[in-house]
């Protein structure tokens, strides 16, 4: 084969992959089986308060700073951060925790140790604890702004933290 023919099959095959995926999203209407078929729910994570709590506000639009996105109240505060009255009950075990979801308000923690909503404590390596509401997850532990801040830890941090539930 010549290089010319060479250079217009190359020509060919790019044009027509080229052409093959600018119709790729055509394609559904194509299959008649797909046309009826819903699109499927992304689910989205709750966070359950505790029985009891009071939900704080929700975050005001343009909130760009932690204090402005921390919309947990006095009251709120001050529950999280009590001294736990009775010994945890069972402890879950040990998390590298990252910062959650900042515009989900209280005090959480969602993880793959906890199967259902369970009221619960983080304490930190240096022994700071925080009272929180434990949420089912999977993938990365994530720690609320609030708690965050109530235990006096870096945004940016990727603290270990022991879960107990209470």
């Amino acid at each position: 084969m010549t290089r010319g023919s060479d250079r217009l099959r190359q020509m060919v095959v790019l044009t027509t992959v080229a052409l093959l995926a600018s119709g790729c999203s055509r394609v559904a209407e194509l299959m008649p089986w797909k046309k009826d078929a819903p699109e499927p729910a992304m689910a989205q994570p709750e966070a359950l308060p505790a029985p009891g709590t009071v939900m704080a506000p929700a975050v005001p639009a343009g909130a760009r700073t932690a204090e402005a996105l921390d919309t947990t109240t006095a009251e709120q505060k001050a529950a999280a951060m009590a001294p736990v009255a009775a010994a945890p009950s069972a402890s879950l075990g040990t998390v590298v925790v990252s910062l959650g979801d900042v515009t989900t308000p209280g005090f959480w923690l969602r993880s793959g140790l906890v199967s259902a909503p369970a009221p619960g404590v983080v304490k930190t390596a240096a022994g700071q604890t925080v009272q929180v509401d434990l949420l089912p997850g999977s993938g990365a532990a994530q720690l609320s702004l609030a708690a965050f801040r109530a235990l006096g830890l870096g945004l940016t941090d990727l603290p270990q933290v022991e879960v107990s539930r209470r």
